[in-house]
């Protein structure tokens, strides 16, 4: 928690973590009388340590983030993946960073060959896809957080939908015919998942598509803010998200990766869209991505979860 935060601040943030770890135990020991398909999957890539909060002033947890495009009855963990965003979190200062990466960037996936990069969730699962990240930014995620996108949109309609400013006008004639606005419009879950999923019409396709999932993140972090002192909201939203919970993380790990999370400083975020052209491949269209862009902003961001410029 960065030092210039107000007390009112760290007692929220206290609560959260409280509460965090309480609600993940009793998730844990208790079993669902209801049992569901998980709607999200918190996978940790295999490394010598994770999440540590009381380590050195220069660690930084990242979690790529991925909206998966499994039906009804699939293996959310072995579809092509869609939203790719890779989140780091600095355990110290609050900082945080968001890169977003098209999910049609051509790209080596280690052990594969080459494809789009979201084949790599298909190919060996949130690993896999870790991996071809790491390959692409030059920093391999911790962590490799799986949803669905019906659990997305729950979730935004459990907060009460979200305010955005969007940039441009645009439609689609299957997710949202009647389209967005250009400028500060609200969106419920439905209209925040198609949003962030959106391509064809856009002027940038696929990245102007890994913007708007930004932008979406943004509206989400916001309207979470505004109600964190109601009564019962935090706690809404956490047993939702443990419901609906897949992972092998033990409670103490989880609880270390929500204090983390807890303590991001909203005027310390910075996020870029990784570029790239557009290229032909056997006969289908890809982003042929900018790769020292991405490795400039990884190599940036990785010991502040700061990125200086796009």
């Amino acid at each position: 928690m960065s030092a210039g935060q107000a007390p009112g601040t760290l007692a929220r943030v206290r609560r959260l973590v409280t509460l965090a770890v309480v609600l993940t135990v009793s998730a844990l020991l208790v079993p669902d009388a209801a049992p569901r398909p998980p709607q999200v999957a918190l996978v940790q890539v295999d490394r010598a340590a994770g999440v540590d909060p009381a380590a050195g002033a220069d660690e930084v947890v990242w979690i790529l983030a991925v909206g998966s495009d499994a039906r009804p009855g699939e293996d959310m963990l072995r579809v092509r993946g869609d939203a790719l965003q890779l989140v780091g979190l600095h355990t110290r200062t609050g900082a945080a960073t968001t890169i977003g990466i098209p999910r049609d960037s051509y790209v080596s996936i280690p052990g594969y060959g080459s494809d789009r990069i979201n084949a790599a969730l298909f190919y060996g699962g949130p690993r896999t896809m870790g991996d071809a990240v790491g390959e692409l930014v030059g920093i391999r995620p911790d962590y490799v957080m799986v949803t669905r996108f019906p659990l997305f949109e729950d979730l935004v309609d459990d907060i009460g939908g979200i305010t955005v400013r969007n940039p441009r006008a645009f439609r689609d004639s299957d997710l949202k015919p009647l389209g967005f606005e250009a400028g500060r419009i609200r969106l419920d879950g439905y209209g925040a998942m198609a949003f962030a999923r959106i391509r064809k019409e856009l002027p940038g396709g696929d990245f102007d598509r890994s913007a708007n999932q930004q932008i979406v993140l943004r509206g989400i972090r916001d309207a979470i803010a505004a109600r964190s002192d109601e009564p019962g909201f935090i706690a809404r939203g956490v047993q939702s998200v443990l419901r609906n919970l897949s992972t092998d993380l033990p409670p103490g790990e989880l609880f270390r990766l929500a204090q983390t999370v807890a303590q991001v400083d909203p005027t310390k975020i910075t996020g870029c869209v990784l570029q790239g052209g557009i290229g032909d491949i056997n006969g289908a269209s890809v982003v042929i991505p900018d790769v020292a862009a991405a490795r400039r902003y990884g190599e940036d961001a990785r010991r502040d979860a700061v990125i200086s410029r796009c």
